[in-house]
């Protein structure tokens, strides 16, 4: 299986690094380009800023060709600024400066509402189908989950909060796994994306 990781701004060394980890040394492949996204079979969407995020999109001439490969089922881990851009709707921000979204997953999002940079946090998350102690989730200017609509399904919560979601082959996150230095949840989300035999 192939595995790619959106390579225009935000997390990508360690998304990169936490997927060499949890696949035993394979390299993830650079998507920047819509040749390399027809090369993969899943895809990471890292944090960063959405708005930034999505210009990049646009101007790589990406939108279009990602919007076709969701919709075909292309299986998609998303954290952070990449759950707004897969968001159903983002609730308005003060600015009114919103980025445009895929719309493929159910929910809706409050940007950067567990607080600016300054107030980062790591919180246990307790993750469906992962064993063991909770996992470590890192909050950085996080969106928040306000509404789950009835086509995705929550799968991982701080406290009583939805933190993440899942509908079909597409995973959203509000936190950052790739920062915990722990590589469970993608290792849980590559089992799940690796085409039956």
């Amino acid at each position: 299986m192939k595995v790619g990781v959106l390579a225009l701004q935000g997390d990508v060394p360690e998304h990169r690094q936490a997927l060499r980890d949890a696949a035993s040394g394979s390299e993830p492949l650079v998507v920047r380009r819509p040749e390399d996204l027809a090369e993969v079979d899943a895809l990471f969407l890292p944090g960063g800023e959405s708005t930034t995020i999505a210009r990049l999109i646009e101007h790589a001439r990406l939108w279009q060709p990602l919007a076709r490969r969701l919709a075909e089922g292309l299986p998609v881990l998303a954290t952070c600024a990449g759950l707004i851009l897969l968001a159903r709707e983002i609730e308005r921000s003060p600015s009114g400066k919103d980025p445009p979204t895929f719309g493929v997953l159910d929910v809706r999002v409050r940007r950067n509402d567990y607080g600016p940079q300054r107030e980062s946090f790591e919180g246990p998350v307790r993750v469906d189908r992962l064993s063991g102690r909770p996992f470590p989730g890192v909050f950085i200017r996080s969106p928040r989950i306000v509404e789950v609509g009835p086509a995705a399904t929550p799968i991982a919560w701080l406290d009583d909060q939805v933190v993440g979601v899942r509908q079909g082959a597409i995973w959203g996150l509000a936190f950052h796994p790739e920062l915990s230095g722990d590589v469970r949840v993608h290792r849980l989300f590559l089992a799940g994306a690796a085409p039956r035999r």
